[in-house]
């Protein structure tokens, strides 16, 4: 019986009978109010990224697109030359070998003494001539290869720099496209 009042005088100190009470998110009492508030935040969630974080995002990805679409127009450009720079080389080797042979085939029939000492000296000319056509295009497909790797970096640090809001270090960009090469 003294159990009994204890039980009962603690019950009325909590404000009433203890009833059980299970886990409430699951109480049917409560089901309509949470409902509510899954609609309220689900509009208000939805309403932001609708209007804020998706246009900004779907605009960084379009000036992105349109970006590597710029690099890759400009880096077939730069192929198409390379390509009219090595045909226009073929063009004049073949040209300036059909003179050299004409050339040579005049003076073989004049005197043969002066045609060898011509010949060697025009082969000499056309030699020196091919070894400066090739080294000036290797330098330009050097360059425009050394411009590849200069675009793609900007490029990066552009696009870290616009979705992060900040400049990455270089030496992190630069060792992201090091990894990247290799």
């Amino acid at each position: 019986m003294a159990q009994a009042q204890t039980t009962h005088a603690t019950t009325e100190a909590h404000g009433g009978a203890h009833e059980e009470a299970g886990f409430p998110p699951f109480a049917s009492e409560t089901f309509g109010g949470q409902l509510l508030w899954l609609a309220i935040t689900f509009v208000v969630l939805y309403t932001l990224l609708s209007r804020l974080v998706l246009p900004r995002l779907s605009g960084i990805i379009e000036n992105r697109r349109t970006m590597i679409a710029g690099d890759l127009d400009e880096a077939a450009a730069m192929k198409s030359r390379a390509e009219e720079a090595g045909s226009a080389y073929e063009k004049a080797l073949a040209e300036a070998k059909g003179r050299a042979q004409a050339l040579a085939q005049e003076t073989r029939a004049k005197l043969s003494a002066e045609s060898d000492a011509k010949r060697k000296a025009l082969e000499a000319d056309l030699n020196q001539r091919l070894a400066e056509s090739e080294a000036t295009i290797a330098a330009k497909k050097a360059e425009a290869m050394g411009h590849v790797h200069g675009i793609a970096h900007d490029t990066a640090t552009a696009i870290i720099e616009r979705l992060t809001g900040k400049a990455p270090a270089p030496q992190a960009v630069e060792a992201a496209l090091n990894q990247i090469k290799a």
